[in-house]
């Protein structure tokens, strides 16, 4: 039986950090603010948004909603965004994507500035995660995998790791964070040959297929770590589940996450944890 590596233990732990960083911050007249920039009313943006305002409540972190209409003008769009760019008392913005399609997304998404990308979706901060700079922030989702791996000690270097996935939101990132703590990385994808023979030889397997339940029992052997970042509703089963088959990976690999219970959790912390970087590097 795997042990479970649940979300919950590493956000417990991530929130008492927080909130001794965000008195310490409030001590020095910062108050840490994370500004959430939303168009329309997309029911898994506001699922998000409630988890989100939640999160910053626990750890004493403030938020402000920009909500605007759906049909909002882009021209409007870009004076709000360029204002909280401007604004000083805002250290991080979520902006929800995607944007609506009168509005262009990749001009916005660079638009913002790279201190405040707290989602790590900007060009720049993408360059920092690649290089190892501080030019913004991760995205989240990958840095929340890497948290799991650290808070649980899993070791990393010199292990071999299989990253299923090439999205810039987790595979490519999450691989580069790998490296940086020198584990050895192989990226698997939908034109990769023979990935059962990649994943079995891995110490770690971290999968973000977009797959639900593409993985399953031929793909892992004994001894080995599962982090699984996808999550989705299965209608047949009646409950979400994630990108690895849990019944078939449970009773063979060493350590997994479960869905839900593991990354998810996780993935919202880190973003509050970016606002209260954002804000601390103020105090500098």
């Amino acid at each position: 039986m795997a042990k479970l590596l649940k979300g919950k233990e590493v956000v417990d732990a991530l929130n008492i950090k927080m909130a001794n960083q965000v008195e310490v911050l409030k001590a020095k007249g910062v108050n840490p603010t994370l500004a959430i920039l939303r168009v329309g009313e997309r029911a898994d943006d506001l699922s998000y948004e409630r988890g989100a305002i939640k999160r910053c409540e626990q750890v004493g972190v403030t938020v402000r909603v920009e909500a605007l209409p759906e049909d909002v003008s882009e021209e409007a769009f870009f004076e709000k965004l360029n204002e909280l760019n401007e604004d000083d008392s805002v250290h991080g913005i979520l902006m929800f994507r995607p944007l609506p399609k009168h509005i262009d997304g990749e001009k916005a998404r660079n638009m913002l500035k790279a201190e405040k990308d707290v989602d790590g979706c900007t060009d720049l901060s993408l360059a920092g995660v690649f290089t190892n700079t501080n030019l913004g922030f991760a995205p989240c989702t990958a840095e929340a995998a890497m948290e799991i791996l650290k808070h649980y000690e899993i070791p990393l270097s010199g292990k071999k790791v299989a990253v299923i996935g090439r999205s810039l939101v987790i595979g490519r990132p999450v691989a580069m964070m790998l490296m940086h703590e020198n584990a050895t990385v192989t990226i698997c994808h939908t034109r990769t040959v023979d990935i059962p023979s990649i994943t079995k030889d891995a110490d770690i397997v971290v999968v973000a297929s977009g797959q639900m339940e593409s993985i399953g029992k031929e793909y892992l052997r004994e001894g080995q770590t599962v982090i699984d970042v996808g999550i989705s509703w299965n209608d047949e089963k009646g409950k979400l589940c994630g990108d690895v088959k849990f019944d078939e990976a449970e009773p063979i690999v060493d350590a997994i996450t479960p869905v839900p219970g593991g990354v998810g959790g996780v993935t919202t912390s880190i973003l509050v944890k970016h606002v209260v970087e954002a804000a601390a590097k103020k105090t500098v």
